[in-house]
């Protein structure tokens, strides 16, 4: 195959693309991350993300969908030991037939496209990584236009992040800022210019149900940290404050699934 390299050992490159599966300082300074499984390599292409390389097994033929992705993805195209691509995976199953090497999108609130149908999810200080992703596929399912990660939590280019988006991280935009300082003026530079975005934050203590609170107009949803919800900063930024009514013995809904209800009314309302 042209322009094929091959790696047979633990060479500097491959430690690289090791680092990249727990490191986050590595991933940032490299500019890349890794995207493992079909369906989030076959979007990330697709959506023409820029691939770096693309790691496949040297010692088995290429199905037609990888062979077509080698085609179409760019890079280097790397075949490897069965041994390094399975450290790769980054999990104990199937040797996976293809890895990529994806490069890292700007932070730029600019790559998320606004309209007066904006709907879009601000999550604060993740801790989980899975959280991300799920959120992220979400937004996604009810067609939202992107989500803001705001704070130090969890790295959206995680791979955990990436395989529970399950390719939706490449259709919608994540922007990481450091506080809800940048969001705020992003909103009013919009609401300055004629779409006046709300910012609705989501607590066990809201003032009203989700279900009575118009989210028909453009929406930013702000969901708070997994164990401490949403900082006293976010909270005061935000326009108004909603609750999910629930019962049982749970004290509240984990993160994603309060996203994804969030999402849910506000595309029920839109309907």
């Amino acid at each position: 195959m042209a322009g094929e390299l091959r790696i047979s050992r633990p060479n500097a490159r491959f430690q690289q693309w090791e680092a990249l599966l727990h490191n986050r300082n590595k991933r940032q300074r490299l500019g890349e991350f890794l995207v493992h499984g079909v369906r989030p390599i076959t979007l990330a292409v697709e959506h023409g993300w820029p691939v770096r390389a693309m790691l496949y097994d040297s010692r088995r033929p290429l199905s037609r969908w990888a062979a077509d992705l080698l085609e179409r993805a760019g890079g280097d195209r790397v075949a490897m030991s069965p041994d390094l691509l399975r450290q790769l995976s980054g999990k104990d199953e199937d040797l996976p037939e293809l890895v990529a090497v994806v490069e890292l999108p700007s932070d730029d609130l600019a790559r998320i496209t606004v309209t007066p149908t904006f709907l879009g999810i601000a999550f604060d200080r993740p801790s989980g990584p899975g959280n991300i992703g799920a959120i992220v596929r979400s937004l996604d399912a009810f067609d939202g236009a992107g989500v803001i990660v705001t704070g130090h939590g969890a790295d959206p280019y995680d791979p955990k992040s990436v395989r529970a988006s399950t390719g939706s991280l490449f259709a919608r935009p994540v922007v990481r800022v450091a506080s809800q300082r940048e969001v705020v003026g992003w909103a009013q530079e919009w609401r300055d210019a004629g779409i006046p975005i709300t910012i609705v934050g989501t607590d066990e203590h809201g003032t009203a149900d989700i279900a009575d609170f118009d989210l028909t107009g453009p929406t930013l949803l702000a969901i708070g940290n997994e164990t401490a919800g949403l900082s006293a900063g976010w909270q005061d930024a935000c326009d108004a404050m909603v609750r999910i009514p629930i019962g049982g013995a749970a004290s509240s809904l984990n993160a994603a699934n309060a996203a994804t209800v969030a999402l849910y009314e506000a595309a029920r309302q839109r309907r």
